[in-house]
């Protein structure tokens, strides 16, 4: 602390370019040493087991980002910290807390710190990210550099790995759910899909009535399937980014995500796509979803809570097993037809009865 207040005028105000690099070897390295972490290997660690991972690469709306810190136990993640210059403002800083937060929620971590040293913020991440949060969002501690004595003890009873192994982390984690705006990724995503299940169905029965209600459940699953899986592939790299985004410019919406679907057909082997005959395969090939006719409005309102800053997700982030647990509950419900043709979502009768379902598409969870 010395140190870092001998030179603190020219830290902050950006002299001698002083970045984040340095910051974090002369001051936050050591800070995270003190409460116990391995922070640079010296155990000799294979890489699933470090304890402290540095500049994790994550891919946020088509580019690659590091985040500065990831702290792990047995190869699990805990937390997050993410570093800034001393020139930064972190307390008035919403861009930065707002990047942390979305990746930490979509992580399903429940904690992570923004810090330039100067400050620190805690973050509790079980508070879902909205586009426009200030840096106060979900701020639970806030402290300068001068009161980390102050805070020491604090600090160490949650954030020290003893602390951690001995369950004070979780604890103290689970003391934050529960109160007003938490919400987790998967509850979040199972109640965005629903509403695009609703909208589809609703829509597909009205401009197609001769379909039967086992042809409306497929059409509109497969729709849901195909979106979601280009979406993640997009955030993955696998796909270029706003390849969906491009078709809210324009109309004839599903007509022109059908050409993406082909492409799709002939670029990935897999059942999800199968629009074409394909040889030694006695399935037939998917004629109903192409033969679709979808209101653009219905399309766009789905494609536009794809993408920031509608969307809180970062689908490059969400872990695998999230989304499979999602389309366990998803796939509880189906749509009936009523009298009139007119689309109702309700749960499966054996769902009811049975209180779950116990079904995952690994084409969506095996994404990679």
């Amino acid at each position: 602390m010395d140190k870092y207040t001998f030179h603190r005028d020219a830290y902050i105000r950006g002299q001698e370019k002083y970045n984040e690099a340095q910051l974090r070897q002369d001051f936050t390295d050591p800070f995270f040493h003190a409460l116990g972490w391995d922070v640079n290997n010296n155990k000799g660690h294979s890489e699933a087991y470090r304890e402290v991972m540095h500049g994790g690469p994550i891919r946020i709306r088509g580019t690659t980002q590091f985040f500065d810190y990831t702290f792990r136990i047995g190869g699990v993640r805990k937390f997050i910290v993410e570093t800034k210059k001393p020139s930064v403002r972190i307390k008035d800083d919403a861009d930065a807390a707002l990047q942390l937060r979305r990746y930490a929620w979509n992580a399903k971590l429940p904690l992570s710190i923004l810090t330039n040293f100067e400050e620190f913020a805690i973050y509790d991440c079980t508070i879902k990210p909205e586009h426009g949060d200030t840096a106060a969002k979900g701020r639970i501690e806030y402290f300068t550099y001068k009161e980390i004595p102050d805070k020491w003890e604090y600090l160490v009873s949650i954030f020290s790995q003893d602390s951690i192994l001995k369950g004070s982390f979780d604890k103290y984690a689970g003391s934050q759910k529960g109160k007003k705006g938490t919400a987790t990724v998967d509850d979040d995503i199972l109640t965005e899909i629903e509403s695009w299940r609703d909208a589809l169905a609703k829509n597909i029965a009205i401009r197609k009535p001769a379909l039967s209600v086992d042809e409306l459940n497929t059409v509109v699953q497969r729709t849901i399937d195909l979106l979601l899986f280009l979406r993640i592939c997009e955030d993955r790299g696998i796909e270029e980014y706003t390849t969906l985004y491009k078709l809210l410019e324009g109309e004839q919406v599903y007509a022109r995500l059908c050409m993406i679907f082909l492409e799709a057909d002939a670029k990935y082997n897999s059942g999800l796509f199968h629009f074409e005959k394909e040889p030694d395969w006695n399935e037939m090939p998917d004629t109903l979803s192409l033969s679709l006719v979808i209101d653009d409005k219905a399309l766009k309102g789905i494609i536009k809570r794809l993408y920031y800053p509608e969307t809180p997700y970062l689908f490059s982030v969400i872990p695998p097993e999230i989304l499979g647990h999602v389309y366990e509950q998803f796939l509880g419900k189906v749509i009936r037809l009523t009298d009139g043709h007119q689309a109702k979502v309700e749960y499966k009768p054996e769902v009811k009865k049975a209180g779950g379902v116990f079904y995952t598409p690994q084409y969506i969870v095996e994404i990679s």
